[in-house]
């Protein structure tokens, strides 16, 4: 295995470690704990680390090194904002290039996302997939790629909302949403569907943020 490799599976598997809980936004990420968790040397780690400074999820803080940025406020509205521009011309897109086929897959994934109240970090898992292929559906690949950069301001927000099942509830209603006005192709419906299914969730993350 060549050292660009090591470093490159040293930073998805920290990537996988901050999507999962186990670093959150504030945490130090100490050199010589990764290394033994993930079982590398320090020098993958140290690249890894540098490449998630450069990526913006990182940041170097004076006296005690590198540690997971937090969004303000201001950053969290800006970037459910334009989260809500992308995903609504993304379900209008889809209401008009979409398959049955992939408007079902979303219907399944919406339906696992509800069977997993009692596990919240899956059922969050499971939104991420849903959200990930109505943008897949909508044929746009700018507009794809548009949303996967916003991938890595996502990693910042914390811990998942859905520890609350009423909150899951409600996804899985907004979900449904949005995938009703996909089979009836009303792009008007669907792109509403979408913008206010992000509106609850910024709303939702705010007062977690607050409390």
């Amino acid at each position: 295995m060549t050292s660009g490799t090591i470093g490159g599976d040293a930073y998805q598997r920290i990537i996988a470690l901050i999507k999962n809980g186990i670093y959150q936004p504030g945490d130090r990420l100490r050199e010589e704990e990764l290394g033994e968790k993930l079982g590398l040397s320090r020098t993958p780690i140290r690249e890894s680390l540098r490449k998630l400074e450069a990526d913006g999820i990182v940041e170097h803080r004076p006296r005690s090194g590198a540690a997971i940025r937090q969004l303000s406020h201001g950053e969290v509205v800006e970037l459910y904002e334009m989260r809500a521009v992308l995903e609504r011309t993304a379900a209008e897109m889809a209401a008009r290039h979409g398959t049955e086929a992939e408007f079902d897959a979303l219907a399944d994934l919406n339906e696992a996302i509800a069977n997993e109240r009692a596990n919240p970090a899956q059922a969050a898992a499971i939104n991420q997939n849903f959200h990930r292929g109505l943008y897949l559906s909508c044929r746009n690949r700018f507009l794809l790629e548009s949303a996967r950069a916003l991938n890595n301001s996502l990693l910042l927000l914390g811990p998942t909302t859905f520890t609350d099942a009423d909150r899951i509830d409600l996804v899985v209603n907004q979900h449904q949403d949005i995938i009703d006005a996909l089979r009836q192709r009303d792009t008007s419906a669907a792109g509403r569907a979408a913008e206010i299914h992000l509106g609850t969730s910024l709303r939702t993350r705010l007062g977690a943020m607050s409390s």
